[in-house]
């Protein structure tokens, strides 16, 4: 009876049910093992053919910031990720708007993966109306996420399994197909890296700032501090790991795929150029292989984003950034922020049916772009206030991250960056209000 008492009297808190392993698991499927062939099309075109170069480049950026993220994460074992050590490191203020535009991140992402996996299950069944598939796959999101967070670690298991065994398909078929070519030569081979005839420095670093597409992700593990086992240690370990794996995969993934397709050939549609690629190398088989894989990725890395995004709200409302009363309340049994979820699930509806893919692509850039910026300063600052001269490694790294990030936000689309900032003036806005009503109540009640 006593122990019945004590269980409910006892806050509720988030279950450590996650070990390395699952944490790795959860990083892949958010980024997708597969996450360069979406935007494959994209970063081929206005990279002018040197998306491996883009590919390449952006890993280094991303590397450095993870690098900033374990520090981060190892000083700070707490859920919340940007929003968290921005605000322990450097200012609260600054935490929440790091926060607010990491929460563009994480909500557009599910956005964009409802978006695409609609459009691909129309190339399976175009019978069905887009807007059927947009609920579908929103509401899908939304459900399992409900269920908790140990389900969604066994789906990401199985998830990664699948994906990998259609990835080596590819690589045997890509690489019997340019075997087979009469007129490779050494020139064939680093054309993907650099193209003489076509390289443009400006180009190749926009074509960058989109590539950074294929490793937004890795930090959403550190949102899941609290739920993990020894997060010190596997938090930080799972961030670098995950990035690193990423990067390799990509390269090989996004190096096969533009030997195989002919250059100065146009292709069908740059959303679906990888597709295009992997009929061209493996027939009609294939295609429905990648297609399927790609559309798997997307379902695997949509949930998992909102449980990141999700979380981020929550932390940032048990901090006090945003309204406790919704954002920071658990749902006793399954110990989850239902109310964000839910909130997130909506929000994924509706955008999904107004905005288009690439709109989305982008301003997910912004709000990454800007978080991975504030991470890397706080870095810095840290490795300054513990130890100055001890911490130089630690402090060039961090800072010339936030340099790389800034350089490749500039290089961001135009319309983008000006969404982006509207979003962020929205969230100044919001910062000062709530203060100012926190100051109200305060004097109130003195």
């Amino acid at each position: 009876m006593s122990g019945n008492l004590k269980e409910i009297g006892s806050p509720v808190t988030l279950k450590r049910a996650l070990r390395f392993r699952d944490l790795v698991l959860f990083g892949i499927i958010l980024v997708q093992p597969t996450a360069p062939m979406p935007v494959f099309g994209v970063v081929y075109n206005v990279s002018h053919t040197h998306a491996v170069t883009a590919i390449l480049f952006a890993l280094f950026a991303m590397l450095l910031t993870a690098f900033s993220y374990g520090r981060m994460a190892r000083t700070y074992p707490k859920g919340g990720s940007a929003f968290t050590y921005v605000g322990q490191e450097l200012h609260p203020g600054l935490g929440y708007i790091t926060g607010w535009c990491m929460a563009m991140d994480y909500i557009l992402n599910p956005l964009i993966c409802t978006i695409w996996s609609s459009k691909a299950a129309l190339n399976f069944a175009p019978q069905i109306p887009y807007i059927v598939w947009v609920l579908f796959f929103a509401l899908l999101f939304t459900g399992l996420n409900l269920r908790g967070v140990e389900t969604s670690a066994r789906i990401n298991a199985a998830v990664a399994a699948g994906l990998g065994v259609v990835i080596l398909f590819f690589f045997a078929a890509a690489l019997r197909y340019i075997l087979h070519l009469h007129e490779a030569d050494a020139i064939f081979y680093l054309n993907p890296f650099y193209n003489r005839s076509t390289f443009s420095a400006p180009a190749v670093f926009h074509g960058t700032s989109i590539a950074v597409l294929t490793y937004i992700g890795f930090d959403g593990i550190s949102t899941l501090t609290d739920e993990a086992h020894d997060p010190e240690r596997s938090v930080p370990h799972a961030i670098v790991a995950t990035c690193l794996i990423t990067g390799v995969l990509a390269l090989i993934e996004v190096y096969l795929g533009q030997l195989v397709w002919p250059r100065g050939l146009a292709f069908p549609d740059l959303d679906t150029a990888f597709v295009a690629v992997a009929r061209r190398a493996g027939g009609p088989m294939l295609f429905v292989l990648v297609n399927g894989a790609l559309l798997i990725a997307t379902i695997g890395s949509g949930m998992a984003s909102q449980m990141g995004a999700a979380r981020l709200l929550f932390s940032m409302g048990e901090d006090g950034a945003l309204p406790r009363g919704f954002f920071g309340r658990l749902e006793p049994k399954r110990r989850i922020p239902q109310n964000n979820v839910l909130l997130i699930g909506a929000i994924v509806l509706v955008g999904a049916l107004t905005l288009s893919y690439e709109l989305g692509t982008e301003l997910l850039n912004y709000g990454a772009l800007i978080a991975f910026m504030g991470v890397n300063i706080a870095s810095a600052v840290l490795g300054w206030r513990a130890g100055r001269a001890k911490q130089w490694l630690p402090i060039v790294l961090s800072a010339l991250g936030f340099f790389v990030c800034l350089f490749l936000w500039i290089h961001l689309g135009h319309l983008a960056r000006i969404a982006g900032t509207v979003w962020a003036t929205v969230g100044i806005a919001l910062w000062i209000m709530r203060r100012r009503q926190i100051k109200l109540a305060t004097e109130h009640i003195a």
